[in-house]
């Protein structure tokens, strides 16, 4: 199979197709891959491979699994030197085949021209202007996780600030009711970025995404929502109202001053804002306040 053939056939087929269950599907294009069965001891696994933790519980069952059932899907791997093979994708079936005491694992050999090419495709994917942020995030993790690549890495080759790159891959963490939003467009990524702010807090979570929503929250709202909560406001009816810019008491100063009013909360106290339009303007407000 051609390498554009991979990357016509793989990518751009939408956020499901980024954020696979595994990679595999990601390299595993064809019927007519050839699949081959390799001895369990000449694979090893990638020493680049940023992730180190395997649920040990996790991996039993697995391993109960393959001896009912075997492998289901191949292990992808590259070939080394001296007749060994890393893997590219598939090290929790590596490791629980070892549980299972297998001799032989299948596997589908990519070489290495194969993989950069894989490489560069996912980056060109991730550059495209109709990618949402949600599929971005994950072609990003999938550079970082199977192709051991630093985030520091893939923002010098996208171009991009590591702060961009690093917030972007953290849209993944979001409630699915938030990704569900944010690829509809009912929030954009800079409430997404809020949502996320307050991780573990589902309930106001929840609140925060259903405010933004219904009561159309622009993105510094949702902040100082935010802001409130991690400077200890427990109600959240409290950090809603501080969250707010427009309250009865400015609807009632902006009629009277005919011009906009609002306020602006902070840790102690806030601000209130009066606009105007020109000196003639503020010498009118002025003029009021005498």
């Amino acid at each position: 199979m051609s390498p554009s053939a991979n990357k016509n056939k793989g990518l751009g087929k939408g956020f499901g197709a980024l954020i696979s269950d595994d990679f595999d599907k990601s390299l595993i294009l064809s019927n007519s891959d050839r699949i081959e069965k390799i001895e369990l001891d000449k694979i090893q696994a990638n020493p680049n491979q940023p992730r180190r933790h395997f649920d040990e519980k996790a991996l039993k069952e697995l391993s109960e699994s393959i001896k009912q059932h075997g492998i289901i899907q191949p292990l992808v791997v590259t070939p080394i030197k001296d007749g060994k093979y890393t893997i590219i994708a598939g090290e929790r079936r590596w490791r629980a085949s070892h549980l299972a005491k297998l001799i032989t694992v299948p596997v589908i050999i990519r070489s290495s021209k194969e993989l950069e090419q894989l490489e560069i495709a996912l980056i060109e994917n991730v550059q495209r202007v109709d990618l949402n942020p949600l599929e971005q995030a994950a072609s990003i993790i999938k550079l970082h996780e199977q192709f051991s690549l630093s985030l520091e890495d893939i923002a010098k080759r996208l171009g991009k600030a590591i702060s961009t790159v690093s917030n972007i891959s953290r849209l993944l963490q979001l409630p699915e009711e938030a990704k569900k939003a944010l690829q509809e467009g009912k929030i954009t990524e800079g409430h997404a970025r809020a949502i996320l702010a307050i991780k573990g807090d589902k309930v106001r979570q929840d609140y925060l995404l259903k405010t933004i929503i219904e009561q159309g929250w622009n993105v510094r709202q949702a902040e100082r929502f935010v802001v409130s909560i991690k400077e200890g406001i427990v109600e959240t009816h409290k950090a809603h109202a501080r969250a707010l810019t427009d309250t009865p008491e400015t609807k009632y100063l902006s009629k009277k001053l005919n011009t906009k009013v609002q306020i602006k909360r902070m840790a102690y106290g806030g601000k209130l804002e009066i606009t105007f339009n020109s000196d003639e303007d503020l010498d009118r407000i002025v003029k009021y306040f005498n």
